[in-house]
């Protein structure tokens, strides 16, 4: 093994570059974190239960034979939008058959003061909710996302996670690790993760177990992120190369000079 295998250490970089890489490196993981709240806010609860679990990601991509897209909505991403009494009476008109006089006398005043702001028909990304015939388009039985918003939501994910992971690795081949074969694993793993991942939501639909490849591929995701981010930080101010690495490295360079 040389040193020539590997690219060059962040101990041969120039301060600026370790700088500008340390600074991607934080506004990547704070975006990453926030990435992952979100995640959790939008997927958890829809079966009941606050804690995130796989049958709410069933529920969310394959949908529920038990409940309506609003009910899931309510017990799950936007419980918090609405004050429990008014979540409840909602539920419980969903469930006394959604009549028309009850949603004019009752139900639509919620809608006005907590909804619509932005389910409206000006934005093409939410359902409407300004109208009894728009909402009874949500209070159908729940077939989870459609096909269309996967196909918008893949593409948004294929794009923005390679662009994320391909600055990671760019960043984390400055690390020194004794086993290649280890760091191409790091690297390539987030890459397969993130097809597993999309190619998931659209199995869900048809077999709910691929709901565990769904979890396992986020999980990947995120361990390889999190490898990355803190050896590369690590390595770039606090790590010494090995002396024999180090004497290989400059061995290397006074051969190459002319």
């Amino acid at each position: 093994m040389t040193h020539s295998r590997f690219s060059l250490h962040f101990s041969h970089l120039p301060l600026v570059q370790k700088t500008l890489y340390t600074c991607v490196l934080c506004v990547l993981g704070v975006g990453y974190l926030f990435a992952m709240i979100y995640v959790f806010a939008s997927h958890h609860g829809r079966d009941g239960d606050d804690a995130l679990s796989v049958q709410d990601i069933i529920i969310a991509y394959s949908g529920s034979s038990s409940g309506t897209k609003l009910e899931s909505a309510l017990r799950g991403p936007m419980s918090g939008m609405l004050a429990a009494d008014e979540n409840i009476r909602i539920i419980d008109w969903v469930g006394q058959g959604a009549n028309k006089e009850a949603f004019e006398s009752e139900i639509k005043t919620i809608f006005e003061n907590r909804c619509i702001t932005c389910h409206n028909s000006r934005n093409p990304h939410l359902p409407s909710l300004e109208s009894y015939d728009e909402v009874k388009l949500v209070i159908e039985e729940d077939h989870g996302m459609n096909l269309f918003t996967l196909v918008r939501v893949s593409h948004i994910h294929l794009f923005g996670l390679t662009f994320i992971f391909f600055l990671m690795g760019v960043i984390f081949l400055h690390t020194y690790l004794r086993k290649e074969w280890l760091k191409i694993v790091i690297v390539a793993t987030p890459f397969v993760a993130i097809i597993l991942d999309i190619a998931s939501w659209y199995m869900t639909k048809v077999y709910e177990p691929f709901a565990w490849v769904v979890i396992g591929s986020g999980a990947l995701m995120g361990l390889s992120f999190a490898v990355q981010f803190f050896l590369s930080i690590y390595q770039m101010w606090f790590y010494k190369l090995p002396q024999e690495v180090e004497q290989t490295f400059y061995c290397s360079v006074i051969e190459k000079s002319p």
